[in-house]
Parts: C-alpha cells; structure tokens; sequence
C-alpha cells in the first residue's frame, strides 16, 4: 500500500512539472497532505484620463448609431464637445456625425463603423472613451441637446 501511494505521488509531482520531494515519497496512508499557498493580489486603478479625440474618417463597413454619453457646449456656443464611449480601431471608427438643427433643439446623431479591410482583423474589447467637436450653425442659445441614437 505504501508503495503504490508513493508511486501515486511521484507520478502527481512529475504530472505538474515539479520534481518529487523525500517528504512525498515517504508519507504514509494515514498523513495528512497539505500545502501553503501564498496568493499576492494587487488592484490598480487606471488614472482619469481625458477621452480620445477623434475626427470622422468616413467610408466605414456598416456604419450604425451610436449612443453617446455628454455634449458640452463651448463658451460661445457655437461648437459642441461630445464623448461617448466605443472600442478600438480599426472595429470602431467614427464615420460621420448628423446634426439636425431646429429653433427648439440640436440632435446630435454620430455613426460608427469598422474599416474597410479589417473583416479579418481581431479587436481587444475594450472599451475607449472618445471625444469628436461638432459645430453648431448658430449658437447654441436656450435649445436643447438630443441624442439622435436615443430617438
């Protein structure tokens, strides 16, 4: 019996790539086995980092709606800061943005898309925060800001 259990342990220590110790190969049926294990576990938090500027590239495969997140308003109004979240390049490319403008409010519609050639391309998911200026015909004013994506 006490062979075959020491013939059992040289077999499991060889089986995981280390090499059998003497106090393997000489417990007993009745010894308990046990080992410690040291676990180091760390969290990083990422820095606050500003998103990505981004310019519509234009002519991407199968351009959708994208919902995006905030749109700032400059001082004066006339152009707007909109930041949405996405993924990398080249699976997520923004295409173009739509403005629709009225006397009443501005809605903001951007479109994204992958690049052409990249159908055989792997892309990490990950997600990115991206940011794109649109500007505005007339100033802002009173109007409101709509999401195109969310009509």
């Amino acid at each position: 019996m006490t062979a075959t259990l020491a013939t059992g342990s040289l077999l499991l220590a060889l089986g995981c790539g280390a090499a059998p110790s003497a106090t393997a190969t000489s417990l007993t049926p009745d010894q308990p086995v046990s080992t410690t294990a040291t676990t180091s576990v760390s969290a990083t938090v990422a820095p606050k980092t500003e998103p990505t500027p981004i310019r519509p590239k234009g002519h991407t495969i199968k351009p959708h709606e994208v919902r995006w997140e905030s749109a700032k308003p400059s001082r004066d109004g006339r152009t707007l800061k909109i930041v949405w979240w996405s993924g990398v390049e080249p699976c997520a490319v923004l295409d173009h943005v739509s403005l629709r403008q009225t006397g009443k409010r501005v809605i903001v519609t951007l479109y994204e898309g992958a690049e052409p050639g990249s159908e055989d391309v792997a892309c990490i998911e990950i997600a990115v925060q991206k940011t794109t200026t649109v500007k505005l015909k007339a100033p802002l004013g009173h109007r409101k800001v709509v999401d195109g994506a969310k009509l």
